[in-house]
């Protein structure tokens, strides 16, 4: 089976960030064996793209890597369904100013169905 991977250029980026926003609200996953199940809104934020805001001091911030390939739960707009799980990227961890005290954690959807 042949992988398709996003690239981090701008327009694309952007491309995917709303469709992935016009589809789903938010994003749940586990971490490197944690029992917790995280839930996070999923936010396009300019220069970052897709991306979730997490607490400096989270536990699961802790255990992302950049390059991470993680199986994540994206969850639809307004419906009962149950969400998609969908093979994704971590593209980035930056603190983020706007809100003291979180970081911004970069998304990339490995996986493009319904997305091109």
């Amino acid at each position: 089976m042949e992988e398709k991977i996003v690239m981090n250029d701008s327009a694309r980026g952007k491309s995917e960030s709303r469709n992935v926003l016009n589809k789903y609200y938010s994003v749940q996953f586990c971490v490197n064996g944690m029992d917790t199940a995280y839930l996070f809104k999923l936010r396009d934020i300019p220069l970052n793209g897709l991306c979730i805001l997490v607490k400096e001091d989270s536990p699961v911030l802790k255990e992302l890597e950049v390059g991470d390939i993680l199986s994540m739960g994206y969850h639809p707009l307004e419906s009962p369904e149950s969400p998609k799980l969908l093979k994704t990227r971590v593209t980035s961890k930056n603190a983020y100013d706007f809100f003291s005290g979180h970081s911004l954690v970069g998304l990339s959807i490995l996986e493009q169905d319904g997305f091109s």
